[in-house]
């Protein structure tokens, strides 16, 4: 007992030390509002292009930025790669799977201008949500089928231009069915990417997740949840970082443990909750075998842990949403520094002065 303990307050300090020398990284959907965006404002403009988001996230202090990289030119690849690189943010891309053999040289063509853009870790994922997408067994493990055709097809070209490939738990695999997956592909090449609060919408715990994931872990997207009972089960909703029930100190340490350079991405998507239906018939269509004691426990959790009230957008004017989204991204990378360890914003003017 007493080396486990050891062990555990090591690992502790280990992952603590590694996550001051990072800045948190943001996702492209933490500013879901904002890209390509209807709405826009002079204190809150659309963002039109990658350039946008990198000039923006760059003046909050990121260390990472992960986007869709499908609509680049040469020339933007060209200007990413070199402000990124003179800004110290390094870029991550964001990548559909092949569907299909004849979706290859699409993906192939999105890794060769990521790559040329300096990014080395894609996020990718498979599907979109098990319990709204499919309504018989048979459908889910058709889809299945494909998706596994899909990362077969996407193994080599991985493996071939040297880049890492990391799919994320999309509300649509459990846990330990995303490793079977990736372990019949068996490619160092292709690992996870863990997004922290997915998986409580299919049951899952999402520390054990991260405990399952993190040996694979490529890279991170990372939010808090609050949650609430509903008449169907139950709703869940990204709140800043240090609001919500997830234990982000321990997953951070698991997954720093894992694989010590990692980047972490903030996912904050500021929209309304998530409704959950677990308690609807049609919610059980994919898993019939899924033990009733996931839906006791998660009920149980939702009870016990529920916030006063979730985070709404409905209702309010596109101004304000503009402006939720940016306080909510700005609220998660302060706390990151305060209350998770990682680096904070570089310090500026008479401040760093002082302190130097």
């Amino acid at each position: 007992m007493t080396s486990t303990l050891a062990l555990s307050a090591a690992q502790a300090l280990s992952a603590a030390a590694s996550l001051k020398r990072k800045r948190l990284g943001v996702v492209i959907h933490s500013y879901w509002q904002r890209w390509h965006g209807k709405h826009s404002s002079i204190a809150h403009p659309a963002f039109t292009t990658p350039m946008d988001v990198l000039d923006h996230v760059r003046g909050l202090g990121v260390g990472s930025l992960q986007i869709t990289v499908n609509d680049w030119t040469d020339e933007t690849v060209e200007d990413m790669r070199a402000t990124s690189e003179s800004y110290g943010v390094k870029l991550e891309g964001s990548i559909g799977l092949p569907k299909n053999a004849d979706d290859v040289a699409r993906f192939e063509r999105e890794l060769k201008l990521g790559k040329a853009a300096g990014m080395t870790i894609f996020r990718s994922w498979i599907g979109g949500r098990r319990y709204e997408d499919f309504s018989t067994r048979e459908a889910f493990e058709d889809f299945k089928e494909r998706a596994m055709k899909s990362l077969r097809l996407a193994e080599p070209l991985v493996r071939r231009h040297g880049v890492r490939l990391g799919v994320e738990n999309h509300k649509d695999f459990h846990a330990p069915e995303l490793v079977e997956m990736l372990s019949k592909i068996g490619s160092d090449q292709i690992g996870v990417c863990i997004d922290l609060g997915n998986s409580l919408a299919l049951l899952e715990d999402p520390l054990t997740v991260v405990e399952t994931l993190a040996p694979l872990v490529v890279t991170t997207h990372v939010k808090d949840i609050a949650v609430q009972e509903s008449a169907e089960g139950f709703q869940m909703a990204e709140v800043p970082l240090g609001e919500g029930i997830l234990d982000l100190p321990r997953m951070f340490e698991l997954i720093e443990a894992a694989n010590p350079r990692v980047e972490h991405h903030l996912e904050m998507i500021t929209r309304d909750p998530l409704d959950i239906p677990c308690l609807k018939e049609r919610y059980w269509a994919t898993f019939p075998d899924k033990p009733g004691t996931e839906l006791a426990r998660t009920l149980s959790m939702v009870r016990a842990r529920k916030a006063e009230k979730l985070p709404k957008t409905s209702g309010k004017t596109p101004e304000a949403i503009l402006a939720l989204e940016e306080e909510n991204n700005v609220k998660c990378l302060r706390n990151a520094a305060d209350k998770f360890g990682f680096q904070g914003p570089p310090k500026a003017g008479k401040a760093a002065a002082e302190e130097k």
